[in-house]
């Protein structure tokens, strides 16, 4: 079944409408400064198109992680502020999730206005885990936009929630993907259904575990799998490797083991890596063979030679999927190895490849590194999202617009 998007409202007429749109605005802040509004950007093509439609729109979003209570450090108000400034309009910001200002405010709202609830996080229903109550967050959001109003999903990064300002909401209201999401499916669907050869994947991050779905998923479809990052150095000990004082899931290492027995010829490790002997930006840097990482030291990147075989890799790919940096790359001492490889893919994609960066820390590196954001097919907001969706996990966010 199709799934209807906002074109498919705007034909039907919003004017004077009120309109739910589940936006992602989860932006990281640094002291009550946004550091990267991507997400933000991202979100304003529908929100702009709700607006000059003349929309009555009311946005829920969430940022960070509160305990489902009202947390002063992780307010929305810097994001109303910057959504603000990148819509060129006011954005109201309503003091509560769906209390009395909340309801106030929507009241009040006249055709093209746009009002952000507070963080819908602080409202510990949102996440819970009992249908009932998110079912009745549900009920007071819809109470905001009124019975003929409509429902927008365009927050792709949390798409793979059920919670209830993606799921339930769609459940009682009319419901469509907003553009954003709209594009991220279809974005998505063309990695996995329609797939051009050769098909790369590079994986970075942090820890296996976090990824294990995905690279027994791909290492079946992908003719080559990369990968680097902490996660690299689970790999390496389940090669035997010394991994010094490096990131390490000791628990992983025997499925890393069947993984490279399974799918060696698809797998590439990294051959050499920048070490250093603590975790900070001013840390001396030294790069050694993968398999010769000095004890008391720990890998913070890969190394030249690793860039130049990935490279290789990726020069001759059809279509490439990237999630996750190489190294710490917030430090420019061991940022190379993840500027490297993104910069080998904007070199596959400007000889035809069609690539996807898979959201979170991998978009975040290619705006910090000054890297061209046209140089890529498509950059995802939703890390976790385009993970699970390429593993051939539901997503409830999705599933339940196609109803």
């Amino acid at each position: 079944m199709s799934i209807k998007s906002l074109d498919d409202l705007l034909s039907e007429g919003v004017s004077g409408r009120g309109v739910l749109v589940r936006s992602d605005l989860n932006v990281p802040l640094d002291d009550g400064r946004i550091t990267d509004p991507g997400r933000i950007i991202a979100s304003v093509p529908t929100l702009k198109e709700l607006s000059d439609a003349g929309a009555k729109v009311v946005v829920t979003a969430h940022l960070g992680r509160p305990k489902g209570e009202p947390d002063p450090q992780l307010s929305l108000a810097p994001v109303a502020e910057a959504l603000g400034d990148k819509l060129g309009r006011h954005v109201q910001l309503a003091g509560d999730v769906v209390g009395t200002d909340a309801l106030a405010r929507a009241e009040g709202l006249t055709d093209g206005d746009i009002l952000l609830l507070e963080n819908i996080r602080f409202d510990s229903r949102e996440t819970s885990k009992d249908d009932a109550e998110r079912l009745a967050l549900a009920k007071a959001l819809v109470e905001l936009v009124g019975e003929d109003g409509a429902f927008v999903s365009d927050g792709f990064g949390v798409v793979h929630r059920k919670q209830a300002s993606v799921y339930d909401v769609a459940t009682l209201l009319p419901h469509y993907a907003g553009k954003l999401v709209d594009t991220e499916v279809k974005v998505l669907a063309q990695l996995t259904e329609s797939t051009e050869r050769p098909y790369a994947v590079v994986l970075g991050g942090s820890k296996v575990s976090d990824k294990l779905a995905v690279i027994e998923n791909l290492a079946t479809k992908a003719d080559s799998l990369i990968i680097g990052g902490g996660m690299c150095f689970t790999f390496l000990a389940a090669q035997g490797v010394s991994v010094g004082n490096s990131l390490l899931e000791e628990s992983m290492i025997e499925t890393c083991r069947k993984l490279l027995d399974d799918y060696g010829d698809v797998l590439h490790l990294p051959v050499d890596i920048v070490v250093a002997e603590k975790f900070a930006a001013d840390s001396p840097a030294k790069t050694v063979a993968a398999d010769k990482i000095p004890d008391g030291t720990m890998g913070l990147d890969i190394g030249p030679e690793s860039v130049k075989r990935f490279t290789t890799l990726l020069s001759n790919a059809k279509t490439i999927f990237w999630n996750g940096p190489m190294g710490v790359f917030e430090f420019p001492a061991f940022s190379a190895g993840t500027k490297g490889v993104a910069e080998a893919i904007i070199s596959a994609t400007g000889k035809g490849a069609f690539s996807v960066v898979g959201g979170g820390d991998s978009a975040a590196a290619v705006r910090q590194l000054g890297l061209p954001e046209d140089g890529f097919s498509h950059i995802s907001t939703g890390g976790g999202a385009s993970l699970e969706y390429l593993e051939g996990k539901e997503l409830p966010g999705i599933s339940v617009l196609e109803s």
